[in-house]
């Protein structure tokens, strides 16, 4: 019985590193350096575009990865869109979780892509013609007032005790960063990158900032493997290095969780501020890239293990399928309710688990329409009252498309 669980143990570390976590690390570098390059030109572009925000928003929505997403929050607090951009937004990011369902399924990844836009760019148009937003911020939980001299005074003097003696950290703190969104200094500012600062001697600092190469030497080995694997080559039989597949899997899915765990990513995979950090230079853009895809490869290979494990105690995939066949609906129903919860981490199980053939693809659809990433989090933290109402104006037209896309889905 042991044999057979670390059987499991290891069929579950290599097809989750060799299959997913490398080809994610790819895309999520090849994005990463596309939005270096473009240093938030759509969020200005957003800000100037009055009659236009929805669309915009859903377009920045459906790029993987949260980055585009995070960055329309802080602007709807500032009052420079609408509260239906940012219902757009949401409806259409299906946060990091997207960078699994591109390098799996492409072909679903298009037309989730494709709905999620519509659907985001109607719902958005809609809560501002009937001025919903203005309901809401009513409602909303304002910024306190506070003497921002003052407290920005205070936290950069915070910072000089933490940064003063580490120069190359100090270069990438806050009043050097490049903010989208807000400026350095005001209420956005204090309570997004101060409220909680970061402690560059920390050793789990040192290790995801002094580490990052070696992270990115066992992914690029990975990867080639995973295009081997894709060639139907058994990479695990190769001439005069056996077992390759498996140690490279355990290699690489042990690093991908040191690296969360030291990252301190359990269920955010970036802050506002990780994603500044990452148009500060190249250099942070793999380092923050190589702690979001640390944090994917995780908990893919969670979503692994949990799946093999089921497999092994429920008696077969054949019992598992019959399972899920007879929930019906209630499987759209379960993709709207676990994109609920924020942060990238249950969503990314729940498309893994798709993948396996645990849900159908209504559920994914409806699960993709409610999830939205990390980009709720700034919200959460600006305005808390906003963000609920965000959530619940996302999970309506989750549910209504979920349902209708599982009758067309099984009527077909």
């Amino acid at each position: 019985m042991v044999g057979e669980f670390i059987g499991i143990i290891l069929r579950s570390v290599e097809e989750s590193f060799v299959q997913v976590t490398a080809f994610v690390g790819a895309v999520l570098l090849l994005f990463g350096y596309i939005n270096y390059k473009q240093q938030g030109a759509f969020v200005e572009t957003i800000e100037k575009s009055k009659k236009y925000q929805p669309l915009i928003g859903a377009f920045l929505g459906i790029t993987p990865g949260c980055g585009g997403a995070i960055f329309v929050m802080p602007l709807y607090v500032k009052g420079s869109v609408s509260f239906g951009t940012v219902i757009a937004t949401l409806i259409a990011t299906a946060g990091d979780a997207a960078f699994v369902i591109v390098t799996r399924a492409p072909k679903d990844f298009v037309l989730i892509a494709f709905i999620s836009f519509i659907v985001g760019t109607i719902t958005g148009y809609i809560i501002d013609y009937y001025k919903i937003g203005d309901w809401v911020r009513k409602r909303s939980s304002k910024l306190k007032a506070i003497d921002l001299e003052k407290e920005h005074k205070e936290a950069e003097a915070q910072l000089d005790e933490l940064y003063c003696d580490n120069p190359n950290a100090c270069s990438v703190r806050s009043s050097n960063l490049t903010h989208i969104g807000h400026q350095e200094g005001d209420e956005i500012d204090l309570a997004l990158h101060h409220s909680k600062p970061l402690d560059v001697n920390s050793f789990g600092y040192k290790i995801t900032h002094g580490a990052y190469v070696v992270f990115w030497i066992i992914l690029a080995v990975g990867f080639v493997l995973g295009i081997m694997d894709l060639a139907m080559v058994d990479i695990n039989t190769l001439p005069g290095l056996p077992n390759l597949g498996a140690i490279v899997g355990v290699a690489g899915t042990l690093v991908a969780v040191l690296y969360m765990l030291f990252g301190k990513k359990f269920i955010q995979a970036q802050s506002h501020e990780d994603v500044e950090h990452k148009l500060f230079s190249l250099k942070e853009t793999f380092i923050h890239n190589a702690e979001e895809t640390a944090f994917v490869g995780t908990w893919v290979f969670v979503a692994y293990l949990v799946y093999e494990l089921s497999v092994y105690f429920i008696g077969g995939e054949q019992v598992i399928e019959a399972a899920l066949i007879s929930t019906g609906l209630m499987s759209v129903v379960i993709g709207v309710l676990v994109g609920l919860i924020p942060g990238c981490g249950p969503q990314i199980i729940f498309v893994s688990l798709y993948l396996k053939g645990m849900f159908p693809f209504a559920a994914l659809l409806a699960n993709s329409i409610s999830q939205d990433g990390d980009a709720l989090f700034p919200l959460i933290a600006l305005d808390a009252k906003s963000s609920f109402w965000a959530t619940v104006f996302t999970t309506i037209p989750a549910l209504l498309v979920g349902i209708v896309a599982y009758y067309i889905q099984f009527a077909l």
